[in-house]
């Protein structure tokens, strides 16, 4: 059939290739090899509709109880979530490729009318493969991310609108049913015990984040500035002896320093009493307060060589002309301190501060192995939230000793949620966005 340039012909052309996927290539364009590979693609998907049906359904009802049926032969609500969302991610690949077959076959007819004739078979086949090499090369890619890395974020999102919790509803045992935005409620307000719990545990670990951010951004730029400016031959030996500590595995230095600050037997209390400085035990992870001033110091510690090494690297690029400028016009350390350094390095190292405060606040590793989230707290019987708690550290209390995997899914989601922003804003920041964007 020839077709002509004009409008009801566009029109034909795009209600038949969405009605059927490559119907408007086998039926007008005369493109065979790209109509065969759509129409392949629709007819698996017809193919795998039956099943497909049956899994969008468990996602709805996620399984029936049937406590009379062995355990095995019962609905297990977790699989068919997971398999409806992996169900889902399909039917969104498949919709993309509809998408694509549409927006193929009229930029086929487009090609039409502005030469005046149909490709050879040979030309379409090696247009086809020219053009296709990019989407099947990233391809494979695609799909690895949207099954281990979309599928399991939104299956992490989707808990937090059921009740998957111990006792009663923990599969395969008993099913788990969606209860909406009733977890949230909860947390933020309906259960006294639980949203005083979470909003103790949500300001702490703000708090932290942004004094362990700061503490060891501020002591790693001072170290470097001062051994920037010491003139001593030993100056390499002390930049060795300050990255000590970040080049320790965390895990190894939080559970020394948490025996080294032991209240009873710690080393730390035993030197001061010995040398007279102390008369009594310092609690030092005894009491909230106290044990909150510590994670920060000894976070600082573990810290600060990072930020001094990242400092010292910036502040190279610093030309010493203006230094000597600032120096011949009368300032002192401090003004040239303040005046230019500082916002030079900040300028070039604010990318990397947002990142640490977003590492901070998934900081496990600082709380857990020093504290374990101690000391406990009036509401810490009922939520497991220590004092030292962050939401990461409740978090796995909450997945593994609770088992109230409802309300560690929404705590999840609030981090992202406040996350996301500086992520995003760190990413636009970047010189690839920047250059991809023009």
């Amino acid at each position: 059939m020839d077709i002509k340039n004009d409008m009801s012909e566009m029109k034909k052309i795009r209600v038949s290739a969405s009605c059927f996927m490559g119907l408007a290539h086998l039926l007008y364009l005369k493109d065979y090899v790209k109509g065969i590979f759509f129409a392949l693609c629709e007819l698996a998907f017809i193919v795998c509709l039956p099943f497909t049906v049956k899994k969008l359904v468990g996602l709805i009802t996620l399984g029936t109880p049937h406590p009379e049926l062995p355990i095995k032969m019962r609905d297990n609500s977790i699989f068919m979530l997971i398999d409806g969302i992996l169900i889902l991610a399909l039917v969104a690949i498949f919709v993309i490729v509809y998408v694509l077959s549409v927006k193929s076959a009229q930029a086929g007819y487009a090609e039409y009318c502005r030469t005046g004739k149909f490709r050879t078979q040979k030309e379409q086949l090696d247009t086809a493969l020219g053009k296709s090499f990019p989407i099947f090369g990233l391809a494979p890619g695609f799909v690895m991310v949207m099954v281990f890395v979309i599928v399991p974020l939104v299956f992490s999102v989707a808990v937090a609108f059921t009740n998957y919790s111990d006792p009663a509803h923990i599969p395969p045992n008993n099913t788990v049913d969606w209860v909406g935005f009733q977890n949230f409620v909860e947390l933020l307000g309906g259960q006294k015990t639980w949203s005083v719990g979470f909003l103790r545990v949500a300001v702490w670990t703000l708090v932290w984040a942004v004094l362990s951010t700061f503490t060891c951004y501020f002591g790693g730029l001072i170290v470097a500035v001062q051994l920037r400016e010491i003139n001593f031959r030993i100056a390499p030996i002390f930049r060795f002896i300050f990255i000590l500590p970040y080049a320790v595995p965390g895990v190894v230095s939080m559970l020394v320093w948490k025996n080294l600050l032991n209240g009873s037997f710690g080393i730390v209390n035993r030197t001061l009493m010995a040398i007279g400085i102390i008369s009594q035990p310092i609690p030092w992870l005894g009491t909230p307060v106290m044990a909150q001033f510590t994670c920060v110091v000894v976070n600082l510690w573990a810290g600060f060589g990072y930020f001094m090494l990242l400092s010292m690297g910036t502040m190279t690029a610093i030309s010493e002309d203006m230094n000597e400028a600032a120096k011949i016009d009368g300032a002192n350390r401090r003004q040239i301190f303040s005046k230019i350094t500082l916002p030079l390095v900040l300028y070039q190292t604010l990318p990397l501060i947002i990142m640490s405060f977003a590492h901070n606040v998934n900081n496990f590793g600082a709380i857990y192995f020093l504290t374990g989230g101690a000391p406990t707290v009036s509401d810490s019987t009922i939520t497991l939230a220590g004092g030292t708690d962050i939401l990461v550290s409740w978090i796995y209390k909450l997945t593994i000793t609770l088992m109230k995997y409802n309300y560690a899914s929404v705590i999840a989601v609030m981090i992202f949620i406040v996350l996301a922003p500086f992520a995003i804003f760190n990413f636009r920041q970047t010189k690839a966005y920047k250059e991809g964007s023009v």
